[in-house]
Parts: structure tokens; C-alpha cells; sequence
């Protein structure tokens, strides 16, 4: 049984390792991300008026180190570009959140939208569209199954608004999308329909004929794995309306009802 999905590590985070191989557990700070506006480089200043070995610092001493931590939170969002890229990122941060995805993922959405950034492909559109659009194309890339509605649901960007900004990007960009897998679509639709395991095994069983035979290719991903669930609630015995499963993969009845029947006519169940 998983009791916690992000256990808290309580010792030092980062080790760090001198050159005759030696570990130290001191501590050397966090790592570098490109998911920082920063790029997690910057210099941070704290508020406490002590030094190093906690006693308080002279009155000239405070006047001094209070201008420079003046100066030093200003310098950080001067150009208009760290800005930008602080409330981009700040965005990202909260639909990798909202969408549970792995921060290589956000690492990834991090880095499409710097590029799109230096291609001046943000300018004259609004940074939630393109961010949501960039964490979008990480998603693919990474075969993650995460669709443009999960996205827009999650973000204050339409679905048609988060699409135009995609094909922008994977045209700007000339990106490289593998073809989406539908197998990686069932155990999320089957786990909020409440399904059965055993369906869940025979829906991968029939989406992997369907790929063998060649039936499956330009179809979306998300309705042929809900029409594959529902063939096997039928044959399992389960029983689930082609309203549960609609509802659970975010598609409409119609799609399942024309899936389905493809499904059972071209593989013969």
C-alpha cells in the first residue's frame, strides 16, 4: 500500500563532494532550474540583522546591508524580460500542480517557452495561453497523458485559445511530437469511472489489437481508450453507461457510440 506519494526528505537536500571523493553533508543550496526566472542563480538576502554566527549586527552595519537588500530585490525584475519570465513561470508552478506532472515535465514546458520568448513569439499574446500551451507540448513530448482540456480546465485560457497557441508553437518551433499512445489513457479514465482492474487489462488488450491492425491511427487518444474501456465493461460484464465513461474521459457519448462500433466490426468481438 502507498501511504504518501512525496515522502519529505528531512536530511540535507544536496550533497556535496570535494575532489578526493569525499561526501560533505553541508549544505550548498538548490540547484539550478530553468524553470526560475533566474534560473535559481540569484542572490537572496535575508531579513534577520545577524551575521554568520547569529550575533546582531552595529547600527551603520544594518543601515548598510537594509540598501543593499534594497537594491538587490530591485535588480532582480529590472528588464522587462525577468518580469515576464517571473510571471510565466510563476503560472507554470500552478498548472504543473493543478495537472500532476513531474518537474522534468515543467522543465520541459520551461525551456519551450524560453525559446518562444527569444523567438518573440509571446509578443502581442498573453503569457497564460502561451505558458499553458508550452506545458502542453511538454506533456506530448514526454507521452504524458494530459489533453487540451485537462490544460484549460485547470488555467484562465479557453480550450480554442490554448489550441491556436500550440499550433503556433509546434509551427514557429518545428517541433517533433511522438503519436500519442492510447494505452496510457486507460488507467485514468477507468480510475474515475470506479472500473475493475481486470477491465482495465482487457481495454490495453483490445487498444494493442487495434494497433496491430492498424485502426487506430488518427484517432484521438482519449475517446478510442473510453470506446475500448466500454467494449470491455461489455464483454467483463461490468456495467457502466457510455454516460459514465463520457463523463470520465471528458468526451461525448457520440464518440464512444462510433468507436465502439468500429471497434467491434474491424476486430470482430
Amino acid at each position: 500500500m502507498v501511504l504518501k506519494d512525496k515522502i519529505v526528505e528531512t536530511g540535507p537536500e544536496w550533497r556535496q563532494f570535494s575532489e578526493d571523493g569525499k561526501e560533505s553533508r553541508s549544505r550548498t543550496g538548490i540547484p539550478t532550474s530553468i524553470a526560475q526566472h533566474d534560473m535559481g542563480l540569484a542572490t537572496v538576502i535575508g531579513v534577520s540583522d545577524r551575521d554568520a554566527s547569529g550575533r546582531s549586527l552595529s547600527g551603520p552595519m544594518k543601515s548598510t546591508v537594509g540598501r543593499l537588500r534594497t537594491w538587490d530585490r530591485r535588480s532582480q525584475v529590472h528588464e522587462s524580460t525577468d518580469r515576464n519570465l517571473r510571471q510565466a513561470f510563476s503560472e507554470l508552478r500552478r498548472l504543473s500542480d493543478k495537472l500532476v506532472v513531474s518537474e522534468a515535465v515543467a522543465e520541459r514546458a520551461a525551456y519551450f517557452y524560453r525559446k518562444a520568448l527569444e523567438r518573440g513569439l509571446v509578443r502581442g499574446r498573453s503569457i497564460s495561453s502561451i505558458i499553458g500551451a508550452s506545458l502542453y507540448a511538454a506533456c506530448r513530448d514526454g507521452q504524458i497523458p494530459r489533453s487540451l482540456k485537462d490544460v484549460a480546465a485547470v488555467s484562465n485560457v479557453k480550450k480554442k485559445d490554448l489550441a491556436r497557441s500550440y499550433r503556433m508553437l509546434y509551427r514557429e518551433m518545428e517541433l517533433t511530437m511522438p503519436v500519442a499512445d492510447p494505452v496510457r489513457c486507460v488507467s485514468g479514465i477507468a480510475s474515475r469511472a470506479g472500473m475493475k482492474e481486470k477491465t482495465q487489462r482487457r481495454a490495453c488488450e483490445i487498444l494493442r489489437m487495434a494497433q496491430a491492425a492498424r485502426i487506430s491511427a488518427g484517432k484521438d487518444p482519449m475517446g478510442l481508450a473510453a470506446s475500448a474501456l466500454y467494449v470491455a465493461c461489455s464483454l467483463e460484464g461490468e456495467q457502466k453507461t457510455q454516460k459514465d465513461v463520457a463523463e470520465a474521459a471528458r468526451v461525448t457519448e457520440v464518440t464512444i457510440r462510433n468507436r465502439y462500433k468500429s471497434l467491434r466490426q474491424a476486430l470482430g468481438i
